[in-house]
């Protein structure tokens, strides 16, 4: 009994979810006419498909970028506060580092930072 709020709220969430999906479907009139189909803003009829397929490679690497951005961000606000964290603050970013090199330096290693 005490979880039928969270039942109730979850059935809400997915007809809601059905409704604000399904209606413009049934909604919607498709009749394109030329003025619709015409190229947008640039004024030139667009060349090949739309949708062009990137490697997994860009993927990948964009990833790692992100992953090792993200984890060098956070000696900012180490740098910021090294005197008040003390010795046990210090120690264990240098674990945090190393085990951050030691990331990197696989992923050399395996060839993903390589650009083929």
């Amino acid at each position: 009994m005490q979880y039928l709020p969270i039942l109730m709220f979850v059935i809400i969430a997915l007809g809601l979810s059905i409704v604000i999906t399904v209606v413009p479907f049934i909604v919607a009139k498709r009749r394109p006419d030329a003025e619709k189909v015409s190229p947008y803003e640039c004024g030139f009829d667009g060349e090949g498909p739309t949708r062009n397929e990137f490697d997994v490679q860009f993927y990948l690497v964009a990833i790692l970028f992100i992953i090792f951005d993200l984890e060098v961000a956070f000696l900012f606000p180490w740098a910021v506060a090294l005197r008040q964290i003390g010795p046990a603050g210090f120690w264990s970013m240098m674990i945090f580092l190393t085990l951050l090199t030691i990331g990197f330096v696989y992923e050399w290693k395996r060839g993903a930072l390589e650009w083929r």
